[in-house]
Order: C-alpha cells, then sequence, then structure tokens
C-alpha cells in the first residue's frame, strides 16, 4: 500500500494568498485526480483478484459461521469480483487519500497547507482503525443478531449476503471514523469551533445516530449502537482537542 506515497509526492499547488483557480482548472485537477484513483483502484483490484479465496476464507473464519453457500453457478465469479473491488479499494485507500487532500489543497491558505502531509497519515490511520474495529467487532455482531431467532430457527448463511453484510460494515466503520479527522480540519480552517460544537450538541448526537443506522448494514439496532458510542467518543475528543488549542 504505501508504494503509491512516495511516487506520487504531493505537488506544489499555489495556496489562496497566491492564486485563485478558475472552473476549469478545478475541473482539470479534478479529472487528474479521478484517473489516478480509478486506475489505481483498477490495478489494486487485478492484485486482490489473486488472493480473494484467502480473504473470504478470513472473513468466514472471524464470523464464525462454518460452511457458507451458493446459489448460482455464476455465483463463485461474481463473489470473487465483489472481494476484489472491495479489497482493491481497502488497498488502495492511501492513494485515494492522498488524491483527495491533493485536490483541496489549493484551496488552502500556506499555514494550513502545512497540516496536509499529517492529516493524510491521521485519515488513513482512522480508516484502518474503523476496519481493524469492525473485524474485531464482528463476532459479537453475529451472536447477538442471531440470538434474536428462536431456538427452532437456524441460521443458514448464503456467502453472498454474507459478504455483502461483513464487507459493507468494514467499508462503513472504516469510512464514519473519519469523523475526528473531518471536524478538526474543519476547525483549524475556522469554519467549525469548539464552542459551536459544544452549542449544538444535541443536533450532532441525533445526526451520528442516523449516519450509524446509515453506515451499517440491516436493520437491526444493535449494529447501530456499536457504531455510534466511538462516533460520539471521537464528537467529545475533538471538540475537546479543538478547545483546548483555542478553536
Amino acid at each position: 500500500m504505501a508504494t503509491f506515497l512516495p511516487v506520487l509526492r504531493l505537488p506544489a499547488a499555489k495556496s489562496v494568498e497566491d492564486s485563485r483557480m478558475t472552473v476549469l482548472d478545478h475541473l482539470n485537477a479534478l479529472r487528474r485526480a479521478l484517473i489516478i484513483v480509478v486506475l489505481g483502484w483498477a490495478l489494486t483490484t487485478a492484485i486482490a483478484f489473486t488472493v480473494w479465496g484467502r480473504v473470504l476464507q478470513l472473513l468466514i473464519h472471524q464470523g464464525g459461521v462454518g460452511a457458507v453457500y451458493y446459489t448460482t453457478p455464476a455465483g463463485a465469479f461474481a463473489l470473487a469480483l465483489k472481494i476484489s473491488l472491495y479489497l482493491g479499494f481497502v488497498i488502495a485507500a492511501p492513494l485515494i487519500i492522498q488524491q483527495v487532500w491533493w485536490f483541496v489543497s489549493p484551496g488552502l491558505h500556506r499555514h494550513e497547507r502545512r497540516l496536509i502531509v499529517p492529516l493524510i497519515g491521521a485519515t488513513f490511520a482512522f480508516f484502518a482503525i474503523g476496519i481493524a474495529f469492525a473485524m474485531f467487532m464482528l463476532p459479537l455482531f453475529l451472536r447477538i443478531l442471531s440470538g434474536f431467532a428462536p431456538a427452532n430457527l437456524h441460521f443458514l448463511p448464503f456467502v453472498d449476503d454474507y459478504i455483502n453484510f461483513v464487507l459493507v460494515l468494514v467499508i462503513g466503520f472504516g469510512i464514519v471514523f473519519e469523523l475526528p479527522v473531518v471536524l478538526y480540519t474543519l476547525g483549524r480552517m475556522g469554519i467549525i469551533s469548539s464552542g459551536w460544537l459544544y452549542k449544538h450538541r444535541l443536533y450532532w448526537v441525533v445526526g451520528l445516530g442516523i449516519l450509524s443506522a446509515l453506515g451499517t448494514p440491516g436493520a437491526d439496532p444493535v449494529t447501530p449502537f456499536f457504531m455510534f458510542i466511538p462516533l460520539y467518543a471521537f464528537f467529545e475528543s475533538t471538540a475537546l482537542l479543538l478547545k483546548v488549542t483555542g478553536r
């Protein structure tokens, strides 16, 4: 994963203090970033396709579901493609994150652009933490959800449904765990403040609850709850960090 970062160094984009980018400049920058991201994702997806079977075994073992089943002749290939795409996205995450920050960097002031490299590292770190947290909690999620079934009702795991649940869960946790990076960045840019966050805490609690429901698969109340708890902790800790740093 780290091989992309030395090759695609952050360009010396001009800050807003130096010049204003035109709409055409922004579109060209967006096109360049999208091309790099798509090519990088395609490459990592091809690499992931060579190990998708091992990843499937890991997900099955981590969930403790035993044997899984597919129902159509083309089911195995479709599953391989799906796992490869998701795994390719995870492997390409450092490149994607770097390109996102490269795209927004021209709109930042000089003192704000000094934070880009640390923020790239923080963005990837929280994405990885979210994925690791989801994988660690996966057996507990499945045990709790299976506990809603009566004694005479047994879980028959079809591989497509199971992998959909796991992959959406894992990627969802990785994305929403970017909350502290987003809040801290907005705070450093002066868009929000710790006082504003505390004043609107109730709205944030409701919003984080909705985000947790949307960011987890299924309609159960369990997985959103386990996403909401760390998100609220991130909210409070980031607001405190902004307050301590005078933001």
